[in-house]
């Protein structure tokens, strides 16, 4: 059974026969262009859900089959008044801002081409108000050809962008803000208001450069990101460094990076140690320990030391360069507010548009009233309708607000996926690599009789440093942590599954499981009952011995994270309802890491069909649930949630791509922060829609009153544009620490 509460996912029907194409469209800047494309296109190519959108880049995905040829598409698109070109695949090709610089000169002169029309006909009149007209009063005013020369150029070259779309919008009978515009001025050169005329061209040509400049805007946070990584990278052959372009390096090759420099690429470390600053991709805030057999991304910022990394991507599938790409996909996957707003755009603009011809013509049949003045109402009532500020609401705060993720390290899938985190109410968590860390720990250091904790470490290290067991490692790792440097071990042999045995300081040493050493008949019943104790929590244990007596041994566990107690007090404060832990581990163990973390619920010993099972019980009894894990090993659960969010997948194309949210550090905090940024966003969206619907109701009040005039209503609705685009840009500011 599907779940009511998950977003609706919207993919392209995909056959053997259907290919995948992208397009750059010039004047896609917006979801009325969208609806438009989907409109004419869409029949073309099987439907609508065969096409996706990225406004953010002015391009097109088209999934159709061969036989829809390019040329037939472009021509389709032409009629829109939009054009469209196949894409190169050159992220640096940038062809529509030739476009976006031609609207702005002829806005700028639209704008000059008003004020000196303005200024002709003060001085030629003598009067200000005769310049002004009579706001209806009459059908034609006086206006010199000069002036109306002047005030034609500046309408001309206010709405030569809008005019193809409008033309297309009146033919096919669909009224949109362009069409509503056009019809606005021509309406008000009909009855002689040309000065009003010019300015509702001028000042909705403004608005529509604003609107692309705020998607450029947006669009620039996300070229932030691809600007992280160098293009040149140094790479070692024959000894030396010689410089290559980063898209030529192939899989394999060693490149070095110096101190202080960006990584170019994606690799593991070969040679050297270093601290990183991983904050670029992951959002962590401190720099990560960088030694040989440690992975480094691209974009990353190397410390004090120097470091040789083979590189294990090509430059267009590194993790940075996955997190564009994705970034820029959800654009496609709208959020319920988008849709919500292009669904009551719909209805709102032709309702609009009868509103005004009924505002234009019953007056004066029914009640004999002036022609010129309810016209000029009606003309007014267009312009005021206009629902530009209300349709760019929406789309710029979610694309802010997916930027504004990506940089703090966490990548939302979709705008669909923006608003969701702020209504969860319950939230499960896997524990192993959510919870914990994922990997052993030192926890303890029993010493007996007269031997040192120092030595116990000491001489286990020696004898594990050369082995990559996960408990070796965690005891080799914990020696470096305390400064205790190793034994030296000579004539060790590995025995499989149980333990080592070498030679240090000429004596002979051991260490092994418990089951070795019981193996080895040198267990004393206190030892026993202690070692039991440790076992039954799901503790691990290494003992260390000599032939004839047992020094001591070192107690290890997948420890719980620093954060994760914090993280979870954080959901609880922000009004979470219920947080649950989902492990397959033993009772006992889960029982000790739940209490510590201040979990809800504990759910041990589960299946994978079990962790499904637990998730469906939260969404049916809380709705809105989040299943938290480490990636493809708990994809199931993930997709069974209301959201599923994978962390800690830096560097993990398949856990990325599985989630709906990636975090891509092991910070469980950055949920907190993500509930905080998505409630922001949801508030941003309300409040740019309420402000839009207020404004407009109160200038309808105003145009029925006969108090609004039409540059004032279309000053008022490009004040409310800058207004929600100002607001919805806020969310670029947005912080990167943890919610509070």
């Amino acid at each position: 059974m599907s779940d009511p509460t998950k977003p609706t996912r919207t993919a392209p029907a995909r056959g053997g026969s259907h290919q995948r194409r992208v397009f750059t469209v010039k004047g896609l800047d917006c979801a009325e262009e969208v609806a438009i494309l989907k409109d004419v296109v869409g029949p073309m190519v099987g439907g609508a859900d065969h096409l996706s959108f990225d406004i953010l880049n002015g391009r097109m995905t088209v999934t159709a089959a061969p036989s829809v040829a390019d040329a037939a598409l472009s021509a389709a698109i032409a009629k829109t008044g939009m054009r469209a070109e196949r894409w190169s695949g050159d992220r640096s090709a940038v062809p529509w801002n030739a476009g976006r610089r031609t609207r702005a000169w002829l806005t700028a002169v639209s704008g000059g081409l008003t004020a000196l029309g303005f200024l002709v006909h003060v001085l030629s009149a003598g009067d200000l108000a005769s310049a002004l007209g009579s706001e209806g009063t009459g059908l034609v005013h006086e206006t010199p050809w000069l002036v109306r020369g002047l005030y034609s150029a500046a309408i001309l070259s206010g709405v030569w962008y809008v005019l193809p779309k409008a033309w297309f919008a009146f033919r096919r009978f669909r009224p949109d803000m362009n069409m509503l515009m056009t019809v606005a001025v021509v309406g008000a050169v009909v009855i002689g208001e040309w000065f009003e005329a010019a300015t509702v061209s001028f000042l909705f040509a403004f608005s529509l450069a604003l609107e692309a400049w705020s998607v450029a805007r947006a669009r620039r946070a996300i070229e932030a990101l691809m600007a992280l990584a160098p293009d040149v990278v140094r790479v070692i052959e024959s000894g030396a460094v010689v410089e290559r372009a980063a898209a030529d390096v192939v899989v394999g090759t060693v490149f070095s990076v110096r101190p202080g420099e960006k990584v170019p690429l994606d690799g593991q470390v070969v040679r050297g140690t270093s601290s990183v600053n991983q904050a670029p991709i992951t959002g962590e805030s401190v720099a990560v320990l960088k030694e040989p057999g440690g992975s480094v991304f691209a974009g990353t910022i190397n410390g004090d030391g120097a470091l040789e990394v083979e590189s294990t991507k090509p430059a267009g599938d590194t993790t940075l360069a996955n997190i564009i790409r994705l970034v820029g996909e959800a654009q496609s996957r709208r959020a319920p507010s988008e849709l919500w707003v292009e669904r009551f755009a719909r209805v709102y603009t032709p309702t609009i548009f009868v509103a005004a011809i009924a505002v234009a013509t019953v007056p004066p049949l029914l009640l004999a009233a002036s022609w010129a003045e309810w016209v000029y109402r009606a003309l007014v009532l267009l312009v005021i309708g206009c629902p530009c500020a209300l349709v760019i609401s929406t789309p710029v705060t979610i694309v802010a607000a997916l930027a504004a993720a990506a940089r703090n390290g966490i990548l939302i899938k979709g705008g669909v996926f923006v608003e969701a985190p702020a209504r969860l109410r319950a939230i499960a968590l896997d524990k192993t690599g959510t919870l914990t860390a994922g990997r052993p720990m030192v926890t303890e250091v029993v010493s007996l009789g007269d031997h040192t904790e120092a030595q116990i470490v000491s001489r286990a290290a020696g004898l594990e440093q050369h082995t990559d067991h996960p408990l070796a490692r965690a005891i080799v790792d914990y020696a470096r942590s305390q400064t205790i440097a190793p034994s030296v071990a000579t004539a060790v042999t590995i025995v499989p599954g149980k333990g080592a045995g070498g030679q240090i300081e000429g004596h002979a040493y051991w260490l092994g499981s418990h089951r070795y050493l019981e193996e080895r008949a040198q267990e004393p019943p206190a030892l026993h009952t202690q070692i039991e104790e440790r076992s039954a929590k799901g503790q691990s244990v290494v003992v260390v011995g000599t032939d004839d007596h047992v020094c001591g041994f070192i107690v290890l566990a997948d420890e719980i994270r620093p954060e994760s107690a914090e993280a979870i007090r954080q959901l609880k404060a922000m009004g979470v309802e219920s947080v649950v832990m989902l492990t397959g581990d033993n009772r006992p163990t889960a029982e000790a890491i739940g209490k510590r973390a201040g979990v809800d619920d504990v759910r041990a010993e589960l299946l994978p069909a079990d962790k499904v099972a637990a998730v469906a019980d939260l969404v049916e009894r809380f709705g809105m649930t989040a299943m938290v894990g480490d990636g493809v090993n708990d994809a199931p659960a993930l997709a069974r949630a209301s959201i599923g969010i994978a962390m800690g997948v830096a560097g993990s194309d398949a856990a990325i791509e599985t989630a709906d949210i990636a975090l891509l550090a092991d910070d469980l905090r950055k949920i907190p922060w993500l509930i905080q940024h998505s409630r922001r966003a949801s508030a941003i969206v309300r409040q740019n829609i309420s402000i839009s619907l207020l404004v407009k109701a109160v200038f309808v009040a105003l145009t029925v009153a006969g108090r609004a005039s039409l540059w004032a209503a279309i000053a008022a609705d490009m004040g409310v544009t800058l207004l929600v685009v100002a607001n919805a840009l806020r969310l670029l500011r947005a912080s990167d620490s943890p919610a509070r």
